[in-house]
Protein backbone atom coordinates (compact mmCIF):
# COMPACT_ATOMS: atom_id res chain seq x y z
CA UNK A 1 0.00 0.00 0.00
CA UNK A 2 1.38 3.43 -0.98
CA UNK A 3 0.50 5.97 1.68
CA UNK A 4 -0.35 9.60 0.85
CA UNK A 5 2.52 11.96 1.60
CA UNK A 6 0.44 13.88 4.12
CA UNK A 7 -1.83 12.48 6.82
CA UNK A 8 -4.96 14.63 6.79
CA UNK A 9 -6.10 13.38 10.18
CA UNK A 10 -2.82 14.23 11.88
CA UNK A 11 -2.83 17.68 10.30
CA UNK A 12 -6.42 18.33 11.41
CA UNK A 13 -5.61 17.45 15.04
CA UNK A 14 -2.41 19.48 14.95
CA UNK A 15 -4.29 22.54 13.67
CA UNK A 16 -6.93 22.19 16.38
CA UNK A 17 -4.23 21.80 19.05
CA UNK A 18 -2.08 24.60 17.65
CA UNK A 19 0.91 22.26 17.42
CA UNK A 20 3.14 20.75 14.75
CA UNK A 21 3.80 22.07 11.28
CA UNK A 22 3.58 20.93 7.67
CA UNK A 23 5.10 17.47 7.32
CA UNK A 24 5.29 16.88 11.08
CA UNK A 25 4.21 13.30 11.84
CA UNK A 26 3.92 10.28 9.56
CA UNK A 27 5.66 11.90 6.54
CA UNK A 28 8.86 12.18 8.62
CA UNK A 29 9.48 8.43 8.79
CA UNK A 30 10.66 5.95 6.18
CA UNK A 31 10.60 2.17 5.79
CA UNK A 32 14.19 1.40 6.83
CA UNK A 33 14.90 -0.69 9.94
CA UNK A 34 18.21 0.87 10.93
CA UNK A 35 20.83 -1.37 12.66
CA UNK A 36 20.18 0.02 16.18
CA UNK A 37 16.46 -0.66 15.76
CA UNK A 38 17.16 -4.16 14.41
CA UNK A 39 19.32 -4.93 17.44
CA UNK A 40 16.64 -3.62 19.79
CA UNK A 41 13.97 -5.75 18.14
CA UNK A 42 16.08 -8.92 18.49
CA UNK A 43 16.32 -8.33 22.26
CA UNK A 44 12.57 -8.06 22.85
CA UNK A 45 10.20 -10.70 24.21
CA UNK A 46 6.99 -8.64 23.89
CA UNK A 47 5.47 -6.97 20.83
CA UNK A 48 2.15 -5.12 20.69
CA UNK A 49 0.09 -5.30 17.51
CA UNK A 50 -2.72 -3.20 16.10
CA UNK A 51 -4.91 -4.31 13.21
CA UNK A 52 -8.51 -4.66 12.05
CA UNK A 53 -10.36 -7.96 11.88
CA UNK A 54 -12.39 -9.25 8.92
CA UNK A 55 -15.41 -7.18 9.99
CA UNK A 56 -13.39 -3.95 10.30
CA UNK A 57 -13.25 -3.85 14.11
CA UNK A 58 -9.85 -2.64 15.32
CA UNK A 59 -8.02 -4.56 18.04
CA UNK A 60 -4.80 -4.27 20.02
CA UNK A 61 -3.01 -7.55 20.71
CA UNK A 62 0.24 -8.89 22.13
CA UNK A 63 2.62 -11.59 20.95
CA UNK A 64 5.48 -12.91 23.07
CA UNK A 65 8.44 -15.25 22.73
CA UNK A 66 12.07 -15.79 23.60
CA UNK A 67 14.89 -13.39 22.86
CA UNK A 68 15.31 -13.32 19.09
CA UNK A 69 11.71 -14.27 18.26
CA UNK A 70 11.53 -10.96 16.37
CA UNK A 71 14.39 -10.62 13.90
CA UNK A 72 15.02 -8.64 10.76
CA UNK A 73 15.26 -10.39 7.41
CA UNK A 74 16.71 -7.30 5.75
CA UNK A 75 16.44 -3.51 6.10
CA UNK A 76 12.74 -3.55 5.24
CA UNK A 77 11.38 -6.86 6.58
CA UNK A 78 10.85 -8.44 9.99
CA UNK A 79 9.98 -12.02 10.91
CA UNK A 80 8.13 -12.58 14.18
CA UNK A 81 8.12 -16.22 15.31
CA UNK A 82 4.75 -15.92 17.05
CA UNK A 83 1.10 -15.23 16.21
CA UNK A 84 -1.84 -14.10 18.39
CA UNK A 85 -2.94 -16.83 20.77
CA UNK A 86 -6.07 -18.95 20.49
CA UNK A 87 -9.14 -16.82 21.20
CA UNK A 88 -7.43 -13.55 20.33
CA UNK A 89 -9.60 -11.46 17.96
CA UNK A 90 -6.60 -11.19 15.60
CA UNK A 91 -5.86 -14.93 15.70
CA UNK A 92 -6.77 -15.39 12.03
CA UNK A 93 -6.53 -11.80 10.83
CA UNK A 94 -3.11 -12.27 9.25
CA UNK A 95 -4.08 -15.30 7.19
CA UNK A 96 -4.24 -12.65 4.46
CA UNK A 97 -1.93 -9.66 4.14
CA UNK A 98 -3.16 -6.87 6.42
CA UNK A 99 -2.05 -3.46 7.64
CA UNK A 100 -0.38 -3.75 11.05
CA UNK A 101 0.90 -1.36 13.65
CA UNK A 102 3.64 -2.77 15.84
CA UNK A 103 5.12 -1.47 19.08
CA UNK A 104 8.26 -2.97 20.62
CA UNK A 105 8.52 -1.84 24.22
CA UNK A 106 11.12 -2.74 26.84
CA UNK A 107 9.69 -1.89 30.27
CA UNK A 108 13.01 -2.48 32.03
CA UNK A 109 14.80 0.27 30.10
CA UNK A 110 11.63 2.28 29.22
CA UNK A 111 12.58 2.22 25.54
CA UNK A 112 10.23 1.70 22.59
CA UNK A 113 10.05 1.81 18.83
CA UNK A 114 7.13 1.65 16.41
CA UNK A 115 7.10 -0.24 13.15
CA UNK A 116 4.03 0.13 10.95
CA UNK A 117 3.48 -1.73 7.71
CA UNK A 118 1.75 -4.85 6.43
CA UNK A 119 1.93 -8.41 7.78
CA UNK A 120 0.94 -11.91 6.76
CA UNK A 121 1.06 -15.22 8.61
CA UNK A 122 3.15 -17.94 7.01
CA UNK A 123 4.18 -21.21 8.68
CA UNK A 124 3.33 -20.03 12.17
CA UNK A 125 5.17 -16.70 11.94
CA UNK A 126 4.27 -13.13 11.07
CA UNK A 127 6.17 -11.71 8.11
CA UNK A 128 6.14 -7.93 8.26
CA UNK A 129 7.07 -5.40 5.60
CA UNK A 130 7.96 -2.07 7.18
CA UNK A 131 6.49 1.18 5.90
CA UNK A 132 7.25 3.46 8.87
CA UNK A 133 9.89 2.96 11.55
CA UNK A 134 10.41 5.41 14.37
CA UNK A 135 11.68 5.70 17.91
CA UNK A 136 9.57 7.15 20.72
CA UNK A 137 10.53 8.96 23.91
CA UNK A 138 10.20 7.23 27.33
CA UNK A 139 7.34 9.43 28.57
CA UNK A 140 4.71 7.71 30.70
CA UNK A 141 6.33 4.24 30.50
CA UNK A 142 6.36 2.62 33.93
CA UNK A 143 9.58 0.75 34.62
CA UNK A 144 9.04 -2.97 35.07
CA UNK A 145 11.55 -5.74 35.58
CA UNK A 146 11.10 -9.22 34.12
CA UNK A 147 10.49 -12.09 36.52
CA UNK A 148 10.94 -15.79 35.88
CA UNK A 149 8.46 -17.05 33.30
CA UNK A 150 5.50 -19.05 34.57
CA UNK A 151 6.65 -22.69 34.59
CA UNK A 152 3.38 -24.08 33.23
CA UNK A 153 0.88 -21.31 32.46
CA UNK A 154 -1.58 -23.69 30.83
CA UNK A 155 -3.62 -23.10 27.71
CA UNK A 156 -5.13 -19.65 27.05
CA UNK A 157 -8.86 -19.41 27.75
CA UNK A 158 -10.87 -16.61 26.13
CA UNK A 159 -14.18 -15.10 27.26
CA UNK A 160 -16.11 -12.76 24.94
CA UNK A 161 -18.64 -10.20 26.21
CA UNK A 162 -20.50 -7.11 25.04
CA UNK A 163 -19.63 -5.07 28.12
CA UNK A 164 -17.30 -4.94 31.14
CA UNK A 165 -17.80 -6.95 34.30
CA UNK A 166 -17.27 -5.35 37.71
CA UNK A 167 -13.93 -7.13 38.02
CA UNK A 168 -12.81 -5.91 34.60
CA UNK A 169 -13.82 -2.36 35.50
CA UNK A 170 -11.65 -2.55 38.62
CA UNK A 171 -8.77 -3.90 36.50
CA UNK A 172 -9.00 -0.91 34.19
CA UNK A 173 -9.47 1.65 36.95
CA UNK A 174 -6.28 0.42 38.65
CA UNK A 175 -4.18 0.22 35.48
CA UNK A 176 -1.14 2.44 34.90
CA UNK A 177 -0.68 1.37 31.26
CA UNK A 178 -2.66 0.37 28.21
CA UNK A 179 -2.03 0.03 24.49
CA UNK A 180 -4.19 1.49 21.74
CA UNK A 181 -4.58 0.38 18.13
CA UNK A 182 -5.96 2.60 15.39
CA UNK A 183 -6.39 2.32 11.64
CA UNK A 184 -6.92 4.66 8.71
CA UNK A 185 -7.88 3.07 5.38
CA UNK A 186 -5.51 5.39 3.51
CA UNK A 187 -2.65 5.41 6.03
CA UNK A 188 -2.54 1.95 7.60
CA UNK A 189 -2.54 0.75 11.20
CA UNK A 190 -0.75 1.96 14.31
CA UNK A 191 -0.13 0.62 17.81
CA UNK A 192 0.78 3.00 20.60
CA UNK A 193 1.24 3.21 24.37
CA UNK A 194 -0.60 5.21 27.01
CA UNK A 195 0.47 5.50 30.62
CA UNK A 196 -0.13 7.44 33.80
CA UNK A 197 -0.76 7.05 37.49
CA UNK A 198 -3.09 4.17 38.43
CA UNK A 199 -6.56 5.58 37.92
CA UNK A 200 -5.71 7.78 34.94
CA UNK A 201 -8.34 5.83 32.96
CA UNK A 202 -11.84 6.61 34.24
CA UNK A 203 -14.50 3.92 33.96
CA UNK A 204 -18.02 5.29 33.35
CA UNK A 205 -20.04 2.13 33.80
CA UNK A 206 -19.95 -1.08 31.76
CA UNK A 207 -19.51 0.43 28.29
CA UNK A 208 -17.62 3.72 28.48
CA UNK A 209 -14.11 4.83 29.42
CA UNK A 210 -12.20 8.10 29.22
CA UNK A 211 -8.61 9.17 29.71
CA UNK A 212 -6.53 12.36 29.48
CA UNK A 213 -4.37 13.00 26.44
CA UNK A 214 -1.06 14.15 27.90
CA UNK A 215 1.73 16.17 26.29
CA UNK A 216 3.55 14.08 23.70
CA UNK A 217 5.59 14.53 20.54
CA UNK A 218 2.78 16.28 18.60
CA UNK A 219 2.90 13.65 15.84
CA UNK A 220 -0.69 12.65 16.70
CA UNK A 221 -0.38 9.39 14.79
CA UNK A 222 -3.07 7.74 16.93
CA UNK A 223 -5.39 10.73 17.18
CA UNK A 224 -4.91 11.46 13.49
CA UNK A 225 -6.15 7.99 12.64
CA UNK A 226 -9.08 8.41 15.05
CA UNK A 227 -10.01 11.68 13.37
CA UNK A 228 -10.50 9.74 10.13
CA UNK A 229 -11.77 6.46 11.63
CA UNK A 230 -13.05 6.38 15.23
CA UNK A 231 -12.80 2.58 15.46
CA UNK A 232 -9.96 1.54 17.75
CA UNK A 233 -8.83 -1.18 20.12
CA UNK A 234 -7.44 -1.13 23.66
CA UNK A 235 -5.29 -3.74 25.41
CA UNK A 236 -4.74 -3.95 29.17
CA UNK A 237 -2.10 -6.39 30.43
CA UNK A 238 -2.10 -8.14 33.78
CA UNK A 239 1.67 -7.90 34.10
CA UNK A 240 1.90 -10.18 37.14
CA UNK A 241 -0.43 -12.99 35.98
CA UNK A 242 -0.15 -12.96 32.18
CA UNK A 243 -3.82 -12.28 31.44
CA UNK A 244 -5.02 -9.82 28.77
CA UNK A 245 -8.12 -7.66 28.40
CA UNK A 246 -8.93 -6.47 24.86
CA UNK A 247 -11.63 -3.96 23.99
CA UNK A 248 -12.84 -2.74 20.64
CA UNK A 249 -15.09 0.26 20.14
CA UNK A 250 -15.19 3.86 19.01
CA UNK A 251 -13.30 6.85 20.35
CA UNK A 252 -13.82 10.59 20.11
CA UNK A 253 -11.85 13.63 21.23
CA UNK A 254 -13.30 15.99 23.81
CA UNK A 255 -11.70 19.43 23.40
CA UNK A 256 -13.64 21.06 26.27
CA UNK A 257 -10.99 23.15 28.09
CA UNK A 258 -12.92 23.06 31.36
CA UNK A 259 -12.87 19.27 31.47
CA UNK A 260 -9.16 19.18 30.57
CA UNK A 261 -8.33 21.79 33.23
CA UNK A 262 -9.66 19.41 35.90
CA UNK A 263 -7.00 16.83 35.01
CA UNK A 264 -3.37 17.87 35.56
CA UNK A 265 -1.31 17.55 32.38
CA UNK A 266 -4.30 16.95 30.11
CA UNK A 267 -4.44 18.75 26.78
CA UNK A 268 -7.73 17.11 25.87
CA UNK A 269 -9.75 14.00 26.75
CA UNK A 270 -10.50 10.85 24.81
CA UNK A 271 -13.83 9.11 25.34
CA UNK A 272 -14.25 5.47 24.32
CA UNK A 273 -17.44 3.47 23.88
CA UNK A 274 -17.02 -0.29 24.36
CA UNK A 275 -18.51 -2.55 21.68
CA UNK A 276 -16.89 -5.89 22.49
CA UNK A 277 -14.65 -7.30 25.24
CA UNK A 278 -12.28 -10.28 25.08
CA UNK A 279 -10.48 -11.44 28.22
CA UNK A 280 -7.85 -14.14 27.79
CA UNK A 281 -6.62 -15.92 30.89
CA UNK A 282 -3.02 -17.18 30.70
CA UNK A 283 -2.34 -15.34 27.43
CA UNK A 284 1.42 -15.32 28.07
CA UNK A 285 4.00 -16.98 30.32
CA UNK A 286 5.90 -13.70 30.73
CA UNK A 287 5.77 -11.98 34.11
CA UNK A 288 6.87 -8.50 35.23
CA UNK A 289 7.05 -6.62 38.51
CA UNK A 290 6.64 -2.86 38.82
CA UNK A 291 9.97 -1.21 39.63
CA UNK A 292 9.13 2.50 39.42
CA UNK A 293 6.42 4.73 37.96
CA UNK A 294 7.36 7.07 35.16
CA UNK A 295 8.68 10.41 36.44
CA UNK A 296 6.62 12.04 33.66
CA UNK A 297 3.26 10.87 35.05
CA UNK A 298 1.08 13.87 35.93
CA UNK A 299 -0.63 13.66 39.32
CA UNK A 300 -4.26 12.69 39.45
CA UNK A 301 -6.79 15.24 40.73
CA UNK A 302 -7.66 14.97 44.40
CA UNK A 303 -11.31 14.59 45.49
CA UNK A 304 -11.17 18.23 46.58
CA UNK A 305 -10.00 19.29 43.12
CA UNK A 306 -12.76 17.28 41.47
CA UNK A 307 -15.36 18.96 43.64
CA UNK A 308 -14.48 22.48 42.55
Amino acid sequence: MTKPLQHQGEQAVQRRAGEGHSGWGSPMFDDVIQPPFAQFLRQQRLLLLGASDAEGAVWASAVTGGVGFADTVDRHHLRVAAVPVTGDPLEQAFDTERAVGMLAIEPRTVRRIRLNGVAQRREGALHVRAEQVLGNCPKYIQQRVPLEDAADPGQPVAEVRADLTERQRRWISQADTFFIASHSPDHGADASHRGGEPGFVTVHGARRLSWPDYVGNSFYMTLGNLHLNPSCGLLFLDWEQGHTLQLTGRARLDWDPQRSAALPGALKLVEFDVERVVEIRRATALRWALAAPSPFNPPLPTPRDQGR
